[in-house]
């Protein structure tokens, strides 16, 4: 099925299921996965974003986007479609990346490679290394680097 044309919204080359990091550890979460071969440089999803109430902290929930370059941040956006289950990696790691066009509150997601059907997405979050909600998330993503 391909999708219609004019839709801001598309995230038919990807699904949903347990993160393969997911583990006794861990916990159990979920991760965003390719239901296609994707090619290097083709468009994985494309989505919109709604921007959060001015004072929402998004340092305190790691479920939202940080959705500006300033810092401190202080706007946040809910994300459509499977963006929010894209789990992080290192910088220079991640099988996708993410163009934010701010000013139309709208993403799209990118393969950085080839990636086969069934792999999990990755990208890394452009908040990673400052939110709080990330700091243990961090820790684990750059254990053994001799500095951040």
């Amino acid at each position: 099925m391909t999708s219609h044309p004019d839709t801001k919204i598309d995230c038919s080359k990807v699904y949903v299921k347990k993160s393969t990091f997911s583990n006794e550890e861990t916990g159990e979460f979920d991760g965003a996965f390719a239901a296609v071969p994707i090619k290097e440089g083709e468009l994985v999803e494309k989505g919109v974003m709604r921007r959060l109430p001015y004072g929402f902290d998004g340092n305190t929930c790691p479920y939202i986007f940080t959705w500006s370059t300033e810092r401190p941040n202080k706007t946040w956006g809910m994300g459509s479609g499977c963006a929010p289950f894209y789990n992080t990696c290192k910088e220079g790691t991640a099988n996708t990346r993410m163009v934010r066009y701010f000013d139309e509150d709208r993403f799209e997601i990118f393969a950085t490679r080839d990636i086969p059907v069934d792999e999990e997405l990755l990208h890394t979050y452009i908040s990673l290394k400052w939110r709080t909600c990330f700091k243990e998330l961090d820790e684990i993503v750059h254990a053994g680097d001799e500095q951040k």
